[in-house]
């Protein structure tokens, strides 16, 4: 059985079926570019005689390098040999007057040999299971359908892998739309990326394919071509016009409530593609429940908002207005009156209520399910794309040219028994131990940054406090009255933060894209899993590192007046949080990165490309249609390459742990993340349709090692999640308040705002931390107002246990690992129930996997059957042999 990992095939031109003799290298140079641009339209897809279709396209420059045209020259003559059909197109062609394009052909016989090398599935049946898919209430869906022609572009068959000796036993209706496009150029692909450049006798015999090529610069570029204009049809009735298709029915933003056409999709960009976008699409999907959750919960604290008792206590001017909090910093911070915070009390109110709890449960719950009805949409894809079988190793593990180029010393490979390049053990340490500390280094770097970003919140907000103090910004319309010292620093410090993250990733990304080359890892997929853990383990420690800051950290080491905390033996004193708790500025920071990123993202995804694309094909938009080449229209898009769907699936992941990590401090992030991935959907399609070339087909059965990335996200959030409800959020303190230590009558909240409130004596404040005169308001009598209040539960001064810790402050820490302990065994055990509950696989699925291959099985027997008995009866009519002979064949023949 032949392997993709084998060499190539050579065939003869005269083998083929379709060269009918013509031989590319023997035409002369200058009737290869003779035929003028007026003679005809070269806006197509087809070669000069308009029957043989282009299949692929390298491009390059004549810079009179002897080693680039030696090597040009000998790649293309490879080509030939294992015939490929080519077609130049001179420089005094093109556009530039620079570039020459190769076209590249794959006749019948190389398609079946390679099909055959590959195993591609193609079609020998009908379906005849019948769809039992039925929607209830179908007719509300009707809107959001696309016409089943663009859903379903091909009828559902049974596929077996191709034989190309059985080649009658498939469905064939046509030689040329047998193979579509996209499996022509993956085929062409495939062989290209296996040609020599190097003499059969050269001692270079590891020098081939085509990506060392375009490295080297023998090559700017190789491409397959998009079958028309994005815009309009294809004039020749030859062409499938795909493109086209896809841009009407699936790259308009307007269409945003329309299904995806996953089908065209797959098969005009390839199963890889297609499997992002499934995925994409199913996300989006699924968002919309857990959007709508959280607008519920936010809709509630919005309701209850004028029934929130410790806010009405905080602003009440004979309660609030009446306490006089210590100084939030040394020096230049004075006192200050609890009431100031009244509005940053009522805005936590919103994200810190009871159906905060509720949301974060039910955020544990609904990323399960979100998994575990992927898992089943995945299986069916598997299924209807033609993956069941599909072994991924098979077209991954196949050897880098950057491995083969840089390792030369050679081993027995016992699988294969051949001789095939390795990395010493010695220099893979090396080389690991240099790309551990790299990222390591970068890792501080993030820390270094953060910690940067909270001495600035520290420095900043005692000048904040200062300005502020006799509320200068309420003469601003609107939001004066918002603003505060805490809200000032908060807004300011996200701010900056984001634009460090945004500054850092832009770096790092470089880095490690470097770290993982010098590594050489040895197969493609090697090298797409350690790059995908190497840029997911920085982004997330860039994206989240403020986030978890803010959410267990800040507020939980300050000490109290008198014995205050600071950072690091400085004299910047720990931050604390406001009387409301932290939640607010946890929101604030995810609100400002989340959507800061968003943003950023759809910019350089869409604005960018169609910038560079507008500048570069600015002189030949003058031309007619019919000067304008596909190949130069194609040639001037931006080049898709391999790591693109990497930075795809890594924007939406960082944004999958932004919605369940810290979900329960801001429950609108759902809805955030769904009108962002709505409009993201669309901006890709747009992306991939009218400002990149078309991609090489690829084939992937899952989005690979980033399910196992969101599984670990999955877990991880339940815990976040709990720890931010049971230590952020002011929650377990009230309801222990409420059932444990409320005085009054009723079933009430009266009373907590001066419970949660500890008591200091202001003569007892050291004189390094005293404020200055000139920045207590003007309200504050020192002779009059003895003590000030600090949010904590501590014996007040005069006690026998003064400044020590109470008994609530006990309760109150072990109700909170209560919860997080109750929390996580309920979510872990409601996930992994729904998990076993729900199976991986639809069981329609599986009944028609093994319908398929009891069919393929049947089939084959009687294909060979009949077969056999064509052989016989030909032996019949024409036997030479003994008279025994040809009775015993008449009875196996009766026999069949």
């Amino acid at each position: 059985m032949r392997t993709p990992g084998d060499t190539l095939v050579e065939l003869s031109p005269s083998n083929g079926e379709e060269n009918n003799g013509f031989h590319p290298n023997s035409i002369p140079e200058h009737e290869l570019s003779g035929v003028g641009k007026q003679q005809q339209s070269k806006d197509s897809v087809f070669f000069r005689d308009g029957m043989r279709r282009i299949d692929f396209v390298i491009a390059y420059t004549d810079e009179n390098d002897p080693k680039k045209q030696e090597r040009r020259k000998i790649y293309e003559s490879n080509l030939q040999r294992v015939g490929l059909e080519l077609e130049t197109e001179d420089k005094s062609e093109s556009e530039d007057g620079k570039t020459y394009f190769l076209k590249i052909h794959a006749p019948w016989d190389v398609l079946t040999t390679y099909a055959d090398v590959l195993k591609i599935k193609v079609p020998f049946k009908v379906n005849d299971i019948p769809e039992n898919r039925e929607v209830p209430m179908e007719w509300l869906f009707t809107p959001l359908r696309l016409p089943d022609g663009i859903m379903h572009p091909e009828p559902d068959y049974f596929t077996s892998p191709f034989d190309k000796s059985k080649i009658d036993f498939f469905l064939m209706d046509n030689r040329e739309t047998f193979f579509p496009p996209s499996t022509r150029n993956r085929i062409v692909y495939y062989i290209m990326s296996r040609c020599s450049y190097y003499k059969e006798d050269h001692l270079c015999k590891d020098k081939k394919g085509i990506k060392r090529l375009l490295n080297n610069g023998t090559y700017t570029a190789a491409f397959p071509l998009h079958d028309c204009r994005y815009w309009t049809r294809s004039k020749d009735q030859k062409c499938e016009s795909e493109r086209y298709t896809l841009y009407k029915h699936w790259a308009k933003f307007f269409l945003f409530y329309k299904e995806q056409p996953l089908n065209l999709i797959r098969k005009y960009y390839g199963e890889k593609i297609g499997v992002y976008f499934a995925w994409l699409g199913f996300y989006t999907e699924m968002l919309f429940w857990a959007a709508l959750v959280g607008l519920i919960c936010f809709l509630y604290g919005v309701m209850t908002y004028n029934q929130n008792e410790w806010s009405q206590e905080i602003c009440n001017d004979t309660i609030g207005g009446q306490i006089v909090m210590c100084p939030l910093c040394d020096k230049k911070c004075g006192y200050w009156k609890l009431s100031s915070t009244c509005n940053s009390s009522w805005q936590s109110h919103l994200f810190d209520n009871v159906a905060t709890v509720f949301f974060a449960i039910f955020m544990g719950i609904w990323v399960t399910l979100f998994l575990e009805f992927w898992k089943r949409r995945q299986a069916r894809l598997e299924y209807e794309w033609d993956l069941v079988d599909f072994e991924e190793e098979e077209q991954q593990l196949q050897l880098r040219p950057e491995y083969e180029s840089k390792c030369t010393n050679q081993r027995l490979n016992r699988i294969t028994q051949e001789m095939e390049p390795y990395l010493p053990l010695s220099s893979k340490c090396a080389r690991s131990c240099l790309s551990g500390a790299t990222v390591l280094f970068w890792m501080g770097l993030i820390i270094a940054s953060i910690i940067g970003v909270i001495a600035y919140r520290l420095a900043v907000f005692a000048a904040f406090a200062s300005i502020m103090k006799d509320s200068p910004t309420n003469d601003i319309e609107f939001v004066g009255s918002l603003i505060t010292p805490q809200l000032a620093t908060s807004v300011t410090a996200s701010c900056i933060n984001f634009v460090i993250i945004m500054i850092l990733n832009f770096f790092y990304e470089r880095v490690a894209i470097w770290i993982t080359d010098m590594e050489v890892p040895k197969t493609h997929l090697e090298y797409e899993n350690r790059l995908t853990m190497k840029m997911f383990l920085f982004q997330f420690v860039n994206y989240y590192s403020s986030c978890f800051y803010l959410a267990f950290f800040k507020g939980k080491f300050v000490g109290y007046p008198g014995a205050y905390a600071y950072m690091f033996g400085s004299r910047l004193r720990n931050e604390e949080c406001d009387p409301g708790g932290c939640l607010i500025e946890l929101t604030t920071q995810l609100v400002i990165v989340m959507a800061g990123k968003q943003v950023w993202g759809n910019i350089q995804e869409a604005l960018v490309p169609w910038l560079r694309n507008w500048w570069v094909s600015r002189s030949a938009r003058s031309h007619p249609e019919s000067l304008y080449s596909r190949w130069e229209q194609d040639h001037d898009l931006q080049d898709f390459t391999q790591l693109g769907l990497f930075y795809e699936y890594l924007e939406m992941v960082i944004q999958f742990g932004f919605i369940t990590l810290f979900v329960a401090s801001f429950p609108l992030a759902p809805l955030l993340a769904l009108l962002n991935n709505i409009l993201e959907v669309r901006v890709d399609a747009w992306k991939f349709t009218t400002q990149f070339r078309r991609p090489v087909a690829a084939k992937a059965h899952s989005i690979g090692a980033w399910q196992e990335i969101l599984n670990m996200m999955a877990v991880f959030s339940v815990v976040t999640n709990a720890f931010i409800v049971a230590f952020t959020s002011d929650m377990i303190p009230r309801l222990v308040y409420l059932y444990a230590y409320q005085t009054g009558k009723g079933n009430n909240m009266e009373g907590y705002i001066n419970n949660s409130l500890s008591i200091f004596n202001i003569s007892e404040i050291p004189l390094a931390s005293q404020p200055e005169d000139e920045v207590n308001p003007s309200w504050f009598n020192a002779s009059v107002i003895t003590t000030c209040r600090y949010q904590d539960y501590r014996y007040p001064p005069g006690h026998e246990k003064q400044y020590t810790h109470t008994v609530q402050f006990w309760h109150i820490l072990a109700a909170k690992m209560a919860f997080i302990i109750i929390m996580e065994h309920v979510v872990f055990m409601v996930k992994f129930f729904v998990a076993w509950l729900i199976p991986d696989v639809p069981s329609d699925v599986k009944a028609r996997i093994r319908r398929e291959r009891y069919l393929i099985q049947e089939y084959l027997q009687n294909y060979e059957v009949e077969k056999l008995k064509s052989q016989l009866s030909q032996c019949n009519s024409h036997c030479t042999c003994p008279p025994d002979s040809c009775t015993q064949g008449m009875g196996l023949s009766e026999r069949l």
